[in-house]
């Protein structure tokens, strides 16, 4: 695992400074002059990650410290969970004006919650998860869970490019850790979903290890993107995704291969980032019934 540098922040910092100069942009970051070539950065294609942003894990200078973090591994797509609405503008500006990748977002089951995200008592600003992506998002489709437990879930999903082919991409965000029972309802809605599709992403924090009961309906569909783990544990031991050390965050994929995978820690969540590099030539049009 590799725990990223405060150079990071700092550089970061240093950019949005030099945005002073220049007109604003749209969220609040501040434009100057085109960015220096060795500053933009190139999306990977056949990248995909999902991180758990956490909230309340915010701060002065989070938002351009996790769009740095994003920006390092430069997915084309991303799933954020716990997430604001405003962050995730900010986020998608900072992308945009220190690194020069931009990003096209939905958002997904999403709340109106103000203690979690400010905004005026009468216009709190929207929580839950969104999806970013380098090439357009077709087909929204954003589903609540039956059963929130303690907190309304659900999961999104979308049709976008990944490896160069139209692919089904789906977010969500399992209920909290003590809700198995929950949970399982969920996982199983989830999966009735995914299984119309011969070739699907899903990405997000199921809040449940592998070995739980509550994600057997998901393995029966699609593996992880990490190949040594598995509910069998057969592949070896999965590496962890939160501070906690439990393996919570998943990259499942149907019908496509994981070509590699990676948990990265960050100071700006209680959730590592995790990436995965995916095969998907041959994947037939996205929302093809299996």
């Amino acid at each position: 695992m590799i725990r990223s540098g405060a150079r990071w922040l700092a550089g970061a910092m240093v950019l949005a400074c030099v945005g002073l100069v220049g007109p604003s942009a749209p969220g609040g970051t501040l434009a100057s002059r085109p960015l220096p070539p060795d500053q933009i950065r190139e999306v990977v294609p056949n990248r995909v990650m999902t991180w758990n942003i956490c909230n309340p894990c915010n701060a002065t200078g989070f938002n351009v410290g996790r769009a740095a973090e994003i920006a390092r591994f430069a997915p084309q797509v991303i799933a954020l969970q716990e997430a604001c609405v405003r962050d995730v503008q900010a986020i998608r500006d900072h992308l945009e004006y220190l690194y020069g990748i931009t990003y096209h977002v939905e958002y997904g089951s999403v709340l109106s919650s103000w203690n979690r995200c400010g905004g005026a008592p009468w216009n709190p600003g929207g929580f839950g998860q969104a999806l970013l992506s380098a090439a357009p998002m077709t087909d929204l489709e954003t589903v609540e869970y039956p059963e929130g437990g303690s907190e309304d879930r659900g999961y999104m999903a979308v049709t976008t490019e990944v490896d160069g082919r139209q692919v089904r991409v789906f977010a969500t965000h399992l209920a909290q850790r003590q809700q198995a029972d929950v949970r399982e309802k969920q996982a199983a809605v989830l999966a009735r979903a995914v299984a119309r599709h011969e070739r699907a992403i899903v990405l997000g924090d199921f809040n449940a290890e592998p070995t739980t009961p509550e994600l057997a309906r998901m393995w029966d569909l699609a593996e992880d993107g990490d190949p040594a783990c598995n509910p069998a544990g057969t592949g070896g031991v999965c590496e962890p995704t939160t501070d906690w050390m439990s393996k919570f965050d998943y990259t499942f994929v149907r019908g496509i291969a994981p070509v590699e995978n990676g948990v990265h820690l960050s100071e700006y969540s209680d959730h590592n980032l995790v990436h995965t590099d995916l095969d998907v030539t041959g994947a037939p049009e996205a929302g093809r019934d299996a």
